[in-house]
Parts: C-alpha cells; sequence; structure tokens
C-alpha cells in the first residue's frame, strides 16, 4: 500500500486525497488551519467554461473536468452523506449588441465542434423571466456546459467522505510517504523565496450572497459580475480581481460595486438583502495555470497549486492526473500546467 501526505486541505488537496484513497493508498491530509481555510471556503462557485474557440490545451482540460464533474461529486455525496451543491444547470449571458450577436452565432457552430454531444452553446430570445439578465438586444447565449458548487459546502463534502473511509484532517503529523503539497498561497510564498523571480502570488477576490431563492435556475453571467443560484436559496454574486489591496480579507466599495452591477443585470435581485460578505486571496500562478508536478528541488514531493478562478472546475481532472503520477509514476500533465512553467 502506497502512503501519500497530503499537506493542505483546500479544493486540490482534499480532491487529490479523496481520489488517491479510492484507489487504495494510505492517506493522512494536514492543514493546520483545517479544511476551506483559504479562498476554497469562498461563496460563488461558478463552474463555467472558456469560450469555444481557439482552442488550447487548457480549454480542452478543463473541458474533460467539467464532464467528470457530476459522477465525482455524486460519489463523494453518496460516500460521506454531505451535499456539495453541485449542478450543472446551464448558463446565461446577454448578447450586447448586433457584432456580439454575431459573435455568439459563431460560436455556437464552433462548440458544435469542439464540445461534440456532450454540451450546446445556443443563442436564444430573451423571454423577460424574471430569472433572466436584461439583454439590450433581447437575445441570449445559452450553455449547457456550465455547472455550479457551493465552494465551503464542497469541501465539507469532501471531508466527510474521506472520514467515511477513515482519513481525517489533521492539524499536524509527521510526513508519511510521497508529499503533495496543495498549500495555496503559502505554498506560492514557499517557491517563491527560491527563485529570482515571482512564481505566484495572491490575488484577492470579493463576493456577496444574497437573500434569493433561485435554486434550480441557470447561472448568470452578465454585466461582467458570476451570479450564482446555490441550491440552499441564497444567490451569490462575483466577484473582484485585485492584485493590490490593503487587506486581504477585509471587503469594500469594490463589492458594493459588484452587488450594484448584479442588481442592475437582474431587477429580481433589486431588493435582495446582503446576508454575507466574503473576501480572500485566490493563488495565481505566474503562468496562470494550475501548477502540477515533481517539485522539482524536493525528490518525492510533488505539488499541486494555482487554482486561481478555476479551481473547483478543474479539481476532478487534477485529482485524477495527480493520483496517476504519485501512485502510478505515470505522467499525464499537460503542457503550461507544469510546475517548472511558472519558474
Amino acid at each position: 500500500m502506497v502512503d501519500i501526505t497530503i499537506r493542505g486541505a483546500g479544493i486540490f488537496g482534499l480532491s487529490v486525497a479523496w481520489t488517491c484513497v479510492k484507489r487504495g493508498a494510505r492517506v493522512q491530509v494536514i492543514d493546520p488551519y483545517g479544511p476551506a481555510a483559504g479562498s476554497s471556503g469562498g461563496i460563488v462557485g461558478a463552474l463555467a467554461p472558456h469560450v469555444p474557440e481557439k482552442w488550447n490545451t487548457k480549454k480542452a482540460y478543463q473541458l474533460d473536468s467539467l464532464l467528470m464533474a457530476k459522477d465525482f461529486w455524486s460519489d463523494i455525496e453518496h460516500v460521506g452523506g454531505g451535499a456539495s451543491g453541485y449542478v450543472r444547470n446551464g448558463r446565461l449571458q446577454p448578447v450586447h449588441d448586433e457584432n456580439a450577436l454575431d459573435l455568439a452565432r459563431k460560436r455556437a457552430e464552433t462548440a458544435a465542434s469542439l464540445w461534440q454531444d456532450n454540451a450546446q452553446w445556443h443563442v436564444v430570445r430573451a423571454t423577460g423571466a424574471p430569472w433572466e439578465p436584461v439583454s439590450a438586444t433581447g437575445w441570449l447565449i445559452h450553455d449547457t456546459l456550465s455547472a455550479l458548487i457551493h465552494p465551503r459546502k464542497a469541501c465539507d463534502a469532501l471531508v466527510r467522505a474521506l472520514a467515511a473511509q477513515g482519513v481525517q484532517v489533521a492539524a499536524d503529523s509527521a510526513d508519511r510517504g510521497h508529499v503533495l503539497w496543495a498549500t495555496g498561497i503559502a505554498g506560492l510564498e514557499a517557491l517563491n523565496k527560491g527563485h529570482h523571480r515571482q512564481v505566484g502570488s495572491g490575488e484577492k477576490g470579493q463576493a456577496a450572497l444574497l437573500d434569493h431563492n433561485a435554486a434550480g435556475h441557470a447561472q448568470l453571467f452578465a454585466g461582467g459580475v458570476h451570479i450564482i443560484p446555490h441550491l440552499d436559496g441564497t444567490v451569490a454574486v462575483g466577484s473582484t480581481s485585485e492584485r493590490a489591496y490593503d487587506s486581504a480579507t477585509e471587503t469594500d466599495d469594490q463589492l458594493d460595486a459588484v452587488i450594484a452591477a448584479a442588481r442592475v443585470a437582474v431587477p429580481s435581485l433589486q431588493d435582495a438583502r446582503v446576508i454575507q460578505r466574503w473576501a480572500g486571496l485566490r493563488p495565481r500562478s505566474r503562468s496562470r495555470a494550475p501548477m502540477l508536478g515533481p517539485w522539482p528541488e524536493r525528490p518525492g514531493h510533488f505539488i499541486a497549486n494555482g487554482g486561481f478562478k478555476i479551481g473547483f472546475g478543474m479539481a476532478p481532472k487534477i485529482a485524477d492526473v495527480m493520483a496517476d503520477l504519485i501512485l502510478e509514476g505515470r505522467d499525464r500533465i499537460p503542457d503550461g500546467f507544469r510546475v517548472e512553467d511558472s519558474y
């Protein structure tokens, strides 16, 4: 039996731990701050694809992961009994002008080729339903690939599933066997110290939860804002992208602007009460892609970091690929995703 130590109990660490346990490994998960203490404890959870054009490795990898998500989270919920908040109900986006409408229709054609029968990208007439974004042209983009998840609840569901398999998240313990570092911002800062240029950094995001029940509807992207109708009867809106900030965890008028944009885009949110404001740092690699693979300077140690804004969407595929590497020595990490690509 292979021993693995996972350091970091965010979405990458917990997902890799789960996949390795399912494959028969003996796993321990260590995080002095507890599960989902960093950006994995956020509230938005938009699992949205890149636009279906200018295809590349990152987009193809993300497509694979989004298609894996339903079975991945269903299994976790079944074993642990916790709800992840995952649902694939698609996404609606407004079309602002005739040029955008022409582009959207062209993307419907490329989606049919790139996504094949797995999902669709349609241009549809707005109906005026309450849960639709305002569209200047009267047209909307509807894709069926987008899904949503509740980040905190998803991490809790993973913790419950791991516990059902005898794996607890510990505050500290000695390393045992192979070691995976999935430590987010702290991990990037540790890598930065050993290099002549910055490997990665934290980028602040701010988001809010509104008291409005649109459960079961599609997520929306309008006014530059993700609008996520969680299954628990709340709506998350976010988020900002801040390279410079005074406080990593305090919210400010930039979040007020996000909330205001969501209310303009979806008038039914106009009077929805703000029930929570959230801010945190997301680990962004220099390459902007996830950082995966062996830690070059430390034999027997591995890295999974840089989830940034797409960590939850990428998690099922990353867990599978990292389990292949650690347990079998099989390297399926795509170009652009290697640790060295951010060095």
